[in-house]
């Protein structure tokens, strides 16, 4: 498990994401997007993305979160000229690990803001190929396949709870979500 988490550290530092953003907490604070829509999915997605919401809500502060142990950066922020943004990923490397619990997810999403602060916008569940090889069958959460991620050597699979996404709650990139105010940005595709 330490040794998946230094992998995702080291992957990020030769992609030349180590740059530390500026964190500070988020002027946009528990209150997501009125648009996040959840309706349709199910009544155990609705509840489990619910859970999901309460068990991170004190993180839109990211000292908060800092101090819970998702203190490592994985990445600087991400964005796709084409499929938008994704924003800084910080991980909380003691849960990296062959499981993923709905109320702790491994990675948490913060967007910058122009003010220097960052906004928590989604949460990404981890499953590293060595946990679960890349050649099983997919992982499954909230009714969803994980995806694989070759660049990273994981399984991913992306909640975006505290920002719409046009995409989709469950889609990689955000098209609403940028790195304009970042201090570190990569442009690799996830």
């Amino acid at each position: 498990m330490r040794r998946t988490a230094e992998l995702l550290v080291g992957i990020a530092l030769v992609a030349g994401c180590s740059a530390e953003p500026t964190v500070t907490q988020s002027t946009n604070q528990f209150r997501p997007d009125a648009a996040v829509a959840t309706k349709g999915l199910g009544a155990d997605v609705e509840r489990d993305l619910a859970t999901l919401r309460q068990a991170t809500a004190s993180f839109h502060d990211s000292s908060t979160a800092k101090h819970a142990g998702w203190s490592a950066q994985i990445t600087g922020c991400m964005v796709d000229p084409t499929a938008g943004g994704m924003g800084y990923h910080y991980g909380n490397v003691g849960i990296i690990d062959a499981s993923v619990r709905v109320d702790q997810p491994e990675l948490l999403l913060y967007e910058p803001e122009k003010n220097g602060s960052v906004r928590l916008v989604a949460v990404e569940y981890i499953i590293p190929y060595t946990a679960h090889s890349r050649s099983a069958a997919p992982p499954e959460l909230f009714g969803q396949k994980f995806k694989q991620n070759d660049t990273f050597q994981l399984w991913g699979l992306h909640a975006w709870v505290w920002k719409d996404n046009p995409s989709g709650i469950f889609a990689d990139w955000n098209p609403t979500v940028n790195c304009e105010h970042a201090t570190a940005v990569s442009t690799m595709s996830h």
